[in-house]
């Protein structure tokens, strides 16, 4: 692709943003404005959006802030996947549609990556929301994220494009993709946490509140350590959201 030069370290070359959606409409515009602001002028970086399949005003506003725009077959997996086969940049960043990046992020990104036994990073989790619920929920998941090296997808995952490909990208499940990769990029090397904090949107946890939430997530989690499908555990997960 138009990226550096191939034997570039990690740390320097051009970062790939690769957002996945369906149905964004309520979100992606405050995003795309979040990171105008939090990239720097000079920065070599490209956005990428895979839709799969929008029914709502999400492709026209994509367009209207002159976003590279692909589709894709639906499943957050597939879309991220088919970004990173387009991506041109030595480094991929994802991004879910209701989270803006830090000020500053690609800097940060960089430093973390120049270091060669680093395989993945993240960002520290922070909810657009108050509540004590909440913050218990950012804090347990930057202690996860910096004690156990498993962030979540939420805090905007990035990797050297090489160890991304090398490892054979997302695996295309139903659910839980982002956990399955982490977890097999921690025994290859080490998975960053940044300083800096993501902001994401709280519409997930207020949906069905912060408890039953939480339960949900663990057990797709423990499900999946004891065997269960991926694909029956999506099928939980979708009855236990109602």
């Amino acid at each position: 692709g138009a990226g550096a030069k191939a034997d570039q370290p990690a740390g320097r070359g051009r970062i790939s943003i690769i957002i996945p959606t369906l149905n964004e409409s309520a979100v992606i515009g405050d995003t795309f404005k979040a990171l105008q602001a939090a990239i720097a002028p000079d920065a070599d970086s490209e956005i990428i959006v895979v839709d799969g399949g929008s029914g709502d005003t999400t492709i026209e506003i994509v367009r209207r802030h002159g976003v590279r725009l692909m589709a894709s077959e639906r499943g957050r997996a597939r879309q991220m996947n088919a970004g990173a086969r387009a991506a041109s940049g030595e480094i991929l960043l994802f991004l879910h549609a209701d989270t803006r990046l830090p000020a500053k992020f690609d800097a940060t990104i960089r430093t973390l990556l120049v270091d060669p036994a680093v395989v993945a990073g993240a960002f520290r989790l922070a909810i657009d929301a108050p509540g004590i619920g909440l913050r218990c929920i950012e804090r347990l998941a930057n202690l996860r994220s910096s004690w156990r090296g498993m962030p979540y997808g939420d805090q905007a995952l990035f990797f050297p494009a090489s160890v991304f490909r090398t490892v054979g990208g997302f695996p295309e499940l139903p659910i839980m993709e982002d956990f399955v990769l982490i977890d097999a990029l921690r025994r290859r090397g080490r998975v960053a946490l940044a300083p800096s904090s993501v902001q994401t949107s709280s519409r997930r946890w207020q949906k069905l509140g912060v408890v039953r939430t939480t339960l949900i997530n663990q057990a797709m989690i423990v499900g999946y350590r004891l065997g269960v499908s991926p694909q029956r555990l999506a099928r939980w997960y979708r009855e236990g959201r109602g």
